[in-house]
């Protein structure tokens, strides 16, 4: 009798802590669980939006609520923005939308990274062309002071440093190591290319920035 009542006495327990905690999940968490959804589902949208045409116009729908910033979500794992996920598929078309409802072409990721550098990074010309011309900071460092000129250096990309320089990339910004994308192309290439590039292409900057090692006083 005694195992009995003790037994029924914990089903209850059971129970009533199963039901307590079915409302507070109904009472608290659903506006933060459908706001999530809602953000989690626009950049889904997005990367199937080429794929599924309901996803494309779901995320059109995003974009087009009046007063919405959900254009600048970010995902919660790599950081990346709607705008650095079209930049990797190298879609000029969505990357002119989503300017033109108010991208933020300097968004970094997790890394640093900007969608700027991405498409330097890819060789991608005519992104890093259309992101300058939406806003995006041609010097913009990510997280080694690494700028994308550097990276076109480093990576001996021509073409893209000359794409970079012709838009007014400095030559002289120092990452965080203190080498320039000048210093670097001299270690890069005895036979003078790169340094060649970066003297015919480079444009005159306002004010060369100052070069310090250690803390500064």
């Amino acid at each position: 009798m005694r195992f009995m009542r003790l037994t029924q006495a914990c089903l209850s327990l059971t129970l009533a802590a199963a039901a307590g905690s079915a409302l507070l999940s109904i009472a608290l968490p659903t506006p933060a669980l459908a706001q999530f959804s809602k953000y989690y589902k626009f950049l889904e949208a997005m990367r199937n939006r080429n794929k599924e045409a309901d996803q494309k116009q779901l995320a059109i729908d995003a974009l087009s609520e009046p007063g919405s910033s959900i254009v600048n979500t970010r995902d919660s794992t790599t950081g990346q923005t709607a705008l650095h996920i079209v930049t990797a598929e190298r879609d000029l078309p969505w990357i002119s939308y989503l300017l033109a409802h108010g991208a933020d072409a300097n968004a970094r990721d997790v890394k640093g990274g900007t969608p700027l550098a991405l498409a330097s990074t890819l060789g991608f010309a005519e992104g890093v062309q259309l992101l300058i011309n939406g806003g995006a900071r041609i010097d913009e460092a990510g997280g080694t002071g690494e700028t994308p000129l550097i990276s076109a250096v480093l990576r001996r990309d021509l073409a893209m440093m000359r794409v970079l320089l012709k838009a007014g990339a400095n030559p002289d910004r120092a990452d965080n190591s203190g080498g320039t994308a000048r210093d670097y192309a001299r270690l890069q290439d005895r036979s003078g290319t790169l340094l060649g590039e970066i003297d015919t292409n480079a444009k005159p900057q306002s004010s060369a920035p100052k070069r310090s090692y250690g803390p500064s006083l």
